[in-house]
């Protein structure tokens, strides 16, 4: 073909990469491996196959690791753990330093290594993901440099269990790695089955780089691996990256180990595109947001949401640039899109579609013509669907878009949530007043105006909802690697009696030495009587009757938990406001000290700890209300040209189990900073000492809080709890009491994967300052949405 044909036809040539650097390296291990525990290569007992979805050729043989590999790996991190931590952040950082110049140094062989292993475009592992890696530990080195100054109170987990998905296999591996490591802990990862290879060579760089025996270990192997490293004793965190389905089961499966965990699952991305938007842009974000990685991306802009007066012309704009777009061997670097990574899972993308035609979609596939070998899928368009069909509700995993349509930004948002998911979003409008407004509005942990699937180190990723917890990355992905000293220096609670509740019908009066009567439940702003009907008796530290409280049932969590739902303008209030609401709240506690002291004394303590613990609540209320509109996000300094805004957002309903201890105190400490921060509250008093709190609601009638923003609901603590951790409208559970508790509480959260967090059966000191109130209160109240907004040209 001649110059000019070419110019005419535009064609693409093929630009092969050559796989000798990866051929080579494989050689060198004669195409088998172990694993990689305490410093060395270990001999593994069976083997199964890692193979290039391109062609289905075996590239190596992966040692399938067991419980001894994995107990072996725990206890090389547990015996490196104190000498790592001793070297300092800033002798830390040179370590990570040098592995952030061993892959830059190696980065020919990552990126065809990964292409090989994963199937992914040579030109998305050489141009985006090697990169990225580089850029986690060059900018993680900076944060062990800089932990005791900007971390104060804060030191290591400790050992961490890390599991990581097939789809951005090294990548993942620094997302995970490199925060552990600048924090002062070791790890213990385990790639997916998948896609081991890179994670085998880090391995090796490891070694070169010089870095002590036993701070990483990588054991290979299948779910069962994955599951005993989950489980093992000694892991004091797990991060894992995976499905929903198997975040589910981590959780419930951890419940009540005192772990550590974060979870960054499953996602189905709405991508809105507003009238105004630039089309043309709109649609190369389209290719970027479902067609990158053959859209084996968790944040893929998978549910294209285009307004209605110009979805027909943006549909046929993206069709024509669906036929363009090229599949291939992945090592042609003229490639845009590679093979899934296995045959298992193109197999599902297959049936998935087949649902979807059948239930009435309408599919437009590109005629790209697919190699006879390997695991290709072309990429796919759907129209003519609704918001709960499959193509548009359940995550495929693959190259398929689905698209509806909306008239109004209300209907935008509203589709957009209507999902158990909350990963990413994106926006397109040329209208910034619009784009931001939207973005504030969606639940999910990153959006994108303008643009889509950007990453960068310094700025954090993670998921509301059934997207999992956590976040990876940034100031606030730290954190994951952190525990405050004074968690992990508490003692266990103290064994005491069992709560009797003696019930009785709710008009039934004990009798009493002062202030008695059946106190009621509050919610939605009202004093209302149990559902069922009944009360039951408070006993004070002598055992006699001081009076009834109400015995809470199912219905009334239900009834709280709706209340507060629909007291959702709390969270869209000014801080201003919130923080006048909590001034006047704890103005009119201090009108009532007298009595509320009473109140204390009567259930046991002494007076001066009864006027201590009321004037320590009222001390508690000011710092909140104080804290409400100075708890700031922050704007990150990610590489491109975008102002990145970490926004602290509310979870928005939480429940709150209160302890036994302090009941007064620890109500306060725990309900305040949720509200301060925008959340609405369903609390479960001590169920020992319920009458400090159902005095407390006299005091909320009287302070301009709206209706539902606080709820309280006494009764029996594990079965209102576990109504709270089952319930989806819950968001967040923090919950005081015995370890068997905490356990039931974590386990029960895991249905919509709830965040939690339990005092592990440990004992909180409400009156030290230090334990009781605080900065990490607010950031447990608070989950980070980064909006990354592009300015310039």
């Amino acid at each position: 073909m001649s110059v000019a044909e070419i110019f005419q036809t535009m064609d693409y040539g093929p630009a092969p990469e050559s796989a000798a650097p990866a051929q080579e390296w494989l050689a060198t291990h004669t195409e088998e491996f172990g694993h990689f525990i305490g410093g060395a290569w270990t001999v593994a007992a069976s083997h199964f196959p890692s193979t290039n979805p391109a062609n289905g050729n075996v590239l190596a043989q992966i040692g399938q690791g067991t419980d001894t590999d994995i107990a072996a790996a725990v206890a090389a991190a547990s015996a490196a753990l104190a000498g790592w931590k001793a070297q300092g952040g800033a002798q830390r950082a040179r370590f990570l330093y040098a592995l952030a110049r061993q892959v830059q140094k190696h980065a020919r062989l990552f990126a065809v290594l990964e292409t090989l292993d994963n199937g992914k475009p040579i030109r998305e592992t050489r141009d985006i993901d090697i990169p990225l890696v580089i850029r986690h530990f060059y900018h993680h080195a900076g944060w062990a440099t800089l932990l005791e100054t900007e971390y104060p109170g804060y030191e290591a987990v400790g050992v961490c269990g890390q599991i990581i998905p097939w789809n951005f296999p090294l990548l993942m591996l620094a997302w995970k790695i490199a925060p552990a490591l600048a924090a002062g802990n070791t790890v213990v990862l385990k790639p997916a089955e998948f896609t081991p290879l890179t994670a085998l060579a880090f391995a090796e760089i490891c070694h070169e780089a010089g870095l002590p025996a036993g701070v990483v270990n990588i054991v290979c192997g299948d779910g069962e691996t994955g599951a005993a490293l989950a489980a093992h004793g000694d892991v004091d965190k797990i991060a894992f990256t995976g499905s929903t389905e198997v975040g589910r089961l981590i959780r419930a499966a951890s419940a009540g180990s005192g772990k550590k965990l974060s979870l960054e699952l499953g996602g189905k991305s709405p991508f809105i595109v507003y009238e105004d938007a630039d089309l043309d842009a709109a649609v190369e974000g389209v290719v970027d947001a479902i067609w990158f990685n053959q859209g084996q991306v968790c944040c893929a802009g998978s549910r294209l949401l285009v307004q209605e007066g110009i979805a027909e012309r943006f549909a046929a704009k993206l069709k024509r640039r669906m036929a363009t777009l090229r599949l291939g061997d992945p090592l042609d670097k003229s490639i845009d899109i590679g093979p899934v990574v296995a045959p298992v899972q193109l197999q599902r993308i297959r049936d998935l579609v087949q649902q979807g035609v059948a239930e009435g979609g309408t599919l437009f596939q590109a005629d790209c013509p697919l190699p006879e070998k390997g695991n290709y899928f072309p990429p796919s368009l759907f129209t003519g669907v609704e918001p709960a069909s499959t193509v548009m509700a359940v995550e495929i995993f693959g190259p398929v878009a689905a698209l509806m349509t909306f008239r109004t930004p209300d209907e935008a948002v509203q589709l957009a949530n209507h999902t158990r998911y909350g990963l990413a979003a994106t926006v397109w409008s040329e209208n910034i007043n619009l784009a931001l407004d939207t973005a504030a509005r969606l639940k999910a942990g990153v959006v994108w105006v303008n643009a889509t699937n950007l990453f960068d180190a310094a700025a954090g990723f993670g998921g509301y909802r059934e997207s999992g917890f956590g976040r990876e990355g940034g100031r606030e992905g730290m954190f994951e690697y952190l525990a405050a000293d004074w968690l992990k220096q508490l003692p266990d609670l103290a064994a005491g009696d069992a709560v009797k509740l003696a019930v009785a019908p709710s008009e039934t009066i004990a009798a009493g030495d002062g202030i008695d009567r059946t106190a009621k439940l509050f919610i939605g702003g009202k004093q209302v009587r149990p559902d069922s009907g009944y009360s039951y008796a408070v006993l004070n530290h002598k055992g006699a009757s001081i009076g009834q409280a109400g015995l809470g049932n199912r219905k009334d969590i239900r009834n709280a938990v709706e209340a507060a739902v629909k007291a959702s303008a709390w969270a869209s209030a000014t801080a201003h406001n919130r923080a006048q609401v909590l001034y006047f709240i704890a103005e009119n506690l201090s009108a009532r000290t007298d009595e509320f002291a009473g109140r204390l004394r009567a259930m046991g303590q002494t007076p001066a700890s009864a006027k201590a613990e009321t004037a320590m609540a009222i001390e508690r209320i000011f710092f909140y209300a104080a804290q409400a509109d100075k708890y700031d996000g922050r704007v990150h300094a990610t590489r491109t040209r975008h102002v990145t805004l970490a926004m602290n957002e509310p979870f928005g309903v939480i429940g709150v189990v209160c302890p036994d201890q302090a009941p007064l105190l620890g109500l306060i400490s725990l309900v305040m900073p949720a509200i301060a921060m925008g959340n609405r509250v369903v609390a479960v008093p001590s169920p020992r000492q319920p009458l400090a709190a159902t005095d407390f609601y006299q005091v909320l009638e009287t302070s301009d809080l709206p209706s539902g923003v606080i709820n309280l609901v006494t009764g029996d603590r594990d079965e209102l709890t576990k109504t709270l951790a089952e319930h989806d409208e819950v968001a967040c559970l923090w919950y005081h009491g015995d370890a068997a508790g905490c356990a039931a509480a974590e386990r029960a959260s895991a249905g919509n994967l709830k965040s939690t967090w339990t005092n592990n059966g440990k004992a909180f000191d409400w009156r030290n300052s230090a334990q009781g109130q605080g900065v990490e209160y607010l950031r447990r109240a608070t989950q980070i949405k980064n909006i990354w907004i592009p300015y310039g040209e």
